[in-house]
């Protein structure tokens, strides 16, 4: 199995703050469109424009990492072992074979074998948690300590996780395991004081990277924001960028980062 494009994207900072965007990405390989169903195609379960939404980070000096490939090709944000990080709930796996809506991703008899889904973990997830992991550790060498803020956004409604509407902001630390309990609070503070709804630790808790490398005892403080599209797209055409949503919460989020940057090494 080969790669056409590069796995992820990164641009390195010098401060605490490792921002991951795992699910921006929207490139299928070529290989794979000929197997892949209308719905798959149309990559409907992006995190669209995260990168414009934080266009701002150069002025953190954070370091950034940015998926290239759809979640379709494989989910960055899963174990490799395939154990849910929901238990009893409904979720998708590391290779989904479905769209959120519960639409199929793949036609007929063409759904990936364990072989195959083993050949994606080695050429797509493996690279990205590699250089997540080198940048944790050059980031802690340089301070200390490092930060890390796992960036994510998905509809507002979505019926197969979670009943009526999601809140704006979903900050999630696994239950205050990856992430000092104060630092979550403040930053939905934030949320709360500009108006927005949001909740600590309510239906998105964190996905893989939040809670395998959010490790306060080893110096890593992670937190995952998933935050509801009405927040800063027009939900009904998610996929065009409109900046006039956008501009109002782009210093908000600015602020809670902040926030975050200024708090005590654990």
């Amino acid at each position: 199995m080969h790669t056409e494009i590069e796995v992820y994207k990164l641009r390195q900072g010098n401060s605490r703050l490792l921002v991951s965007m795992p699910h921006v990405g929207t490139y299928l390989p070529t290989w794979l469109k000929p197997r892949l169903t209308a719905e798959a195609l149309a990559v409907a379960d992006t995190d669209w424009h995260l990168e414009l939404l934080y266009d701002f980070l150069h002025e953190l000096d954070a370091t950034v990492l940015i998926a290239t490939h759809s979640r379709y090709v494989l989910d960055l944000n899963r174990a490799p072992d395939h154990s849910s990080l929901y238990p009893g709930q409904n979720t998708t796996g590391i290779c989904p074979v479905d769209t959120f809506a519960q639409q199929p991703l793949y036609q007929p008899g063409q759904t990936p074998n364990d072989a195959e889904i083993e050949q994606r973990i080695a050429t797509f997830w493996q690279p990205y948690h590699q250089c997540l992991q080198a940048e944790l550790a050059r980031i802690k060498q340089l301070h200390g300590d490092a930060l890390l803020w796992e960036a994510h956004s998905i509809h507002s409604i979505v019926p197969r996780f979670f009943e009526g509407q999601l809140p704006h902001f979903n900050i999630g630390t696994a239950d205050d395991q990856t992430c000092a309990p104060a630092i979550a609070k403040a930053i939905l503070e934030i949320a709360q004081v500009n108006g927005y709804s949001g909740v600590i630790n309510g239906r998105f808790k964190g996905g893989y990277i939040t809670r395998q490398y959010g490790q306060p005892s080893q110096q890593v403080q992670a937190l995952q924001m998933e935050i509801a599209f009405r927040t800063y797209l027009d939900e009904a055409e998610p996929a065009h960028f409109k900046e006039a949503i956008a501009a109002p919460v782009r210093p908000i989020i600015m602020e809670m980062l902040q926030v975050m940057q200024s708090s005590n090494k654990p």
